[in-house]
Parts: structure tokens; C-alpha cells; sequence
């Protein structure tokens, strides 16, 4: 007897992810802002962004089919908000040139779907950034979901330390390149201990889910380097996981509205919710206004370093250099990436080292 695959929308990972996705736009949304969707797909998130009252919503797809479900979706539901739709790709098409008459006009450029994908080549990656860049107003916010490159990463480096240290007897040289859990399972393409900057590309298996997804490991400290040489400052990277503790009192009733088996009475994460909310980060990047404040700096980072780590596992910007005259004291955190074992951005506190190995 045949099984029924459960619905997409009623997968754990879906759900989840689904809740994220509101939860950030209730965080930096509000009335009457202009809002832009890159890798908008078929239109999925307009109902939430009507809840948060905006104007003008602008969706962005390389799939035409999938801009004609967006526009289809808006049209039949009679939206209360302004919306245009327009095929292209935002990591390959140069938007200052192409969509001049939206410059400047976002208050909110989200990518929900696929900044992952951008960064199979720097080239793409710094093209993204610099069309964010173009669409955001001065002020403006850039912010979405990406898989966790420091747990994921994290995750794999554990399980090469734990093959190393099993047997002399197996195959020398030869790296595990599957990551398992109950929920999902993760497949590296290429086996290889080192992190490349780009291009480190995966598979994702979430379990009952029919496809799996080909990813791309998203390196942070390159991520905020570009970002800024689009004129984009940083403003956090953050494990969902601690986005929900951080926000639990605020979406517990949410998240509990969203299904069965996702969290305790007391609105904590059970541990298979725990296990696939913390696959992935929120991201938030700002574009400075220079007529309201001077912004504070991103920190300038090297791609093989990355900012410091305090003895309570929390991710810091490293403090501002001293005066030239002044000796300058050792370097705090973790120091380079090539030093460390997969410590790449924020990430649980469980999967993060103390010091530099």
C-alpha cells in the first residue's frame, strides 16, 4: 500500500522557515514602506507582507514562470498594496543600468530564497550586493535567510575529527562528506577539509521532503566585506535559533499557531526544531543615511578573518584600533579562518571553539 507524501507545507522545515520569514518581517517591516523581493518565486510571501500594511511591493525573479505566478497570486487576491513585477537575475544583471526608474526607492530589500546560490562565484555575489545596494533608499535595510555556513561547516568538521580519530586502520586521506540527523541530511560535493570562500556547494535533504535542495556555503566574513564595498554596513548575522530565544516572548504564540511539535508548553524549541532552526541565520545589512547619522563602520575584514569571540561564545566586533603611537597588543578571538576549524560566523554556542587551534 502506496504512502501519501505529506505536504510541503505541513514539513517541519517548512513550517519553520515559514515562521522565520514572518517573524523578520514583523521585526523591520511597518505601513507604507516600499518593499522589494528578490528570487520572489510564484508570490508566497504577499499575504504577509499585506499583514504588515506596505505600499508598494517590487518582485524580482530570474524565472519568468515564477513572476507570472506572483503577479497571478496578487492580481486574484485583490492586494491592498502597489505591486510590479520583473524578470531578471539579480546576481548577473547590472540593475543601475536596467531598472534606473527604481533606484533608490526601497526601504526594505529582502532575499529569502537564494542568497546562497550568489555566492557560487564572488563575481555574483559582489553583483548582488551592488543591485541592493542601487535599490535601497539612504536608510534602507537589507535583510533575509541563509543557511548557516558556521553550523553547517561545524557540523562536517566534527565528523572529519571523529573519523580521524576512529581507526588507523581506514583509508588515509579519505574525508567524510555527509552530515546525518533525524532531519535531514547533508551531502558535500567535493570532499575536502579546507573552506573555500566560494562555491562550496551541498545538497539538502530535509526527511519526508521529496527533492532536495543544491546549496551553496555562504563565507560571512566575505559576505560583510562586499557587502561594504557596495556601501552596505552590517548590522548582524544571528543563528535563528538565537533569534527565537532572543524573541521567544514576543513569537512563542506565533510559532505554536504554526503546528503541532515544534515547541514545549513553555514555548521552548523541542529538539528536532532546535536541530533544523538552527541550519540557518538571519542576516541585516544597512544602507547609511548621511543626512540622519554618521553610521559605525563595518568592521574591514580580511576574507581569512573574522571578527572576535568572547569567552561566552557571542560574536563581537573587535574593538577600534589604537592610536599609531601606542603599541599595538595581541590580536583577541579566534584569529584566522585557516587556523580554526570551521568558525565562519555566528552559530550555536555548542558548535563554536574557544580559541584558535
Amino acid at each position: 500500500m502506496s504512502v501519501l507524501p505529506i505536504p510541503r507545507s505541513e514539513l517541519t522545515h517548512h513550517r519553520l522557515y515559514e515562521f522565520a520569514k514572518t517573524a523578520l518581517i514583523k521585526i523591520y517591516s511597518h505601513p507604507y514602506v516600499t518593499v522589494c523581493d528578490l528570487y520572489c518565486g510564484a508570490g508566497v510571501d504577499v499575504d504577509k507582507w499585506e499583514t504588515a500594511l506596505i505600499a508598494n511591493y517590487i518582485g524580482i525573479d530570474v524565472a519568468t514562470s515564477g513572476i507570472g505566478e506572483a503577479r497571478d497570486t496578487w492580481e486574484n487576491q485583490r492586494k491592498n498594496f502597489i505591486a510590479e513585477f520583473f524578470e531578471a537575475d539579480p546576481c548577473a544583471e547590472n540593475f543601475e543600468t536596467q531598472m534606473q526608474e527604481k533606484a533608490n526607492q526601497a526601504d526594505l530589500v529582502c532575499c529569502f530564497q537564494h542568497l546562497q546560490m550568489c555566492f557560487e562565484t564572488e563575481e555574483r555575489a559582489r553583483r548582488l550586493l551592488q543591485n541592493v545596494s542601487s535599490l535601497l533608499k539612504p536608510g534602507g535595510y537589507f535583510l533575509g535567510i541563509t543557511p548557516d555556513s558556521s553550523t553547517i561547516w561545524a557540523k562536517y568538521q566534527k565528523n572529519v575529527e571523529a573519523y580521524h580519530n576512529r581507526s588507523s586502520s581506514m583509508k588515509p586521506n579519505l574525508v567524510p562528506n555527509c552530515i546525518r540527523s533525524e532531519s535531514y541530511v547533508i551531502t558535500f560535493e567535493v570532499e575536502e577539509e579546507k573552506f573555500p570562500l566560494f562555491g562550496k556547494k551541498y545538497q539538502l535533504k530535509f526527511a519526508n521532503d521529496i527533492s532536495a535542495e543544491t546549496q551553496c556555503l555562504v563565507h560571512f566574513p566575505s559576505l560583510i566585506r562586499l557587502a561594504r564595498e557596495a556601501g552596505l554596513e552590517y548590522v548582524e548575522i544571528q543563528n535563528l535559533n538565537e533569534f527565537y530565544d532572543d524573541n521567544r516572548a514576543l513569537f512563542a504564540g506565533m510559532l505554536m499557531s504554526a503546528g503541532p511539535n515544534l515547541i514545549d508548553p513553555r514555548g521552548r524549541l523541542l529538539p528536532r526544531s532546535y536541530d533544523v532552526l538552527g541550519l540557518y541565520s538571519t542576516f541585516i545589512f544597512q544602507k547609511p543615511d548621511p543626512d540622519v547619522a554618521p553610521p559605525l563602520a563595518t568592521p574591514l575584514l580580511q576574507d581569512n578573518e573574522e571578527p572576535g569571540w568572547r569567552d561566552d561564545g557571542q560574536n563581537v566586533l573587535a574593538e577600534p584600533p589604537p592610536p599609531l603611537s601606542a603599541p599595538v597588543p595581541a590580536p583577541h578571538g579566534l584569529g584566522k579562518i585557516s587556523e580554526q576549524k570551521g568558525i565562519l560566523g555566528p552559530g550555536p554556542a555548542d558548535l563554536r571553539f574557544s580559541e584558535a587551534l
